[in-house]
């Protein structure tokens, strides 16, 4: 698992100096009620010239200070920036206001769910094969996102892909051989939590972790997949023929001690082979035996 290294400085998340915005927003409010009240004096006494200079200001100021409110909800923050330089994360919900050239950004840092699309490579045989996964990954560095990859969105999703492509071809389709080694249909825990790893590793420059990771499907490429398809059903043929004939064999072996135990009948070795081998086809054969009765004796 190859990690990413871009060769350049990693951005790293702190927290922001930021202002309540309930104590803000009644600022706004007192500004309001003043303006009003100056109003209410234009009415009785007139307008004076201090009064005619602060009702503008007091509108500007007011303005000025809507400005700068912003909402975070819950697992949700906000990267504050001043003329270009990072200044920290808000984490904290509710209403918050920085001054109004500071710069907001808002990042979501709730779970996302990535379904990809169904990927072609070559296993580690040179099988091409059919793959996609599930992801469900979420951001942990608010900073490294913005700041460390230009989209982190789409960086995760060309990074899915690539994961994908490095774990399945890292592992056979299938254990044709007797060896008892890690496949991508016969072992799904272990993929599995490689490929979660593999996608941790590549994300974390972009300060991305992912909690999941899951194949969801998994086949040969359709070239190919008559010919396995065959495969397997030949596979299952001989295993189930191996089962029958061990099956016949402890069959027959328990008969013939039984009727010697039994003093049943005495054999010798000639008709001890011929025995075995018509109950042989009796129990192994896949076709309806068809009985014959000897009305001579078992030697003639």
């Amino acid at each position: 698992m190859a990690e990413i290294s871009l060769g350049m400085n990693t951005s790293k998340e702190r927290s922001a100096n930021t202002y309540n915005g309930y104590v803000m927003l009644l600022t706004v409010l007192a500004l309001v009620l003043w303006i009003l009240w100056r109003f209410v004096l234009f009415g009785t006494d007139g307008p004076s010239l201090l009064g005619i200079i602060s009702l503008p200001v007091s509108v500007l100021a007011i303005l000025f200070v809507l400005l700068g409110f912003y909402m975070i909800q819950p697992n949700q923050g906000a990267v504050i920036t001043l003329f270009g330089d990072y200044r920290g994360t808000d984490r904290k919900t509710g209403l918050h206001w920085v001054w109004p050239w500071m710069g907001r950004k808002k990042i979501s840092m709730r779970a996302h769910n990535i379904h990809s699309e169904r990927v072609k490579i070559n296993d580690l045989r040179g099988n091409p094969v059919e793959i996609a996964c599930n992801v469900v990954w979420r951001v942990s560095d608010t900073a490294q996102a913005v700041f460390d990859v230009d989209d982190y969105k789409q960086f995760v999703n060309i990074q899915i892909e690539a994961a994908l492509r490095t774990v399945g071809a890292r592992h056979p389709y299938d254990d044709m051989s007797e060896e008892d080694e890690t496949t991508l249909r016969g072992s799904a825990d272990v993929i599995n939590a490689e490929l979660q790893a593999e996608l941790n590793d590549r994300l974390r420059v972009a300060g991305i972790v992912v909690d999941e990771a899951g194949l969801t499907h998994l086949a040969y490429a359709p070239e190919i997949a008559g010919a396995m398809l065959r495969r397997q059903q030949a596979e299952a043929v001989i295993a189930a023929r191996a089962k029958l004939v061990l099956g016949a064999v402890s069959m027959v072996e328990m008969a013939l001690e039984k009727l010697s135990a039994d003093n049943i009948v005495h054999l010798d070795d000639e008709r001890k082979a011929a025995m075995v081998s018509n109950l042989m086809v009796v129990l192994v054969g896949d076709r309806d035996t068809q009985p014959v009765v000897n009305t001579g004796t078992l030697y003639q």
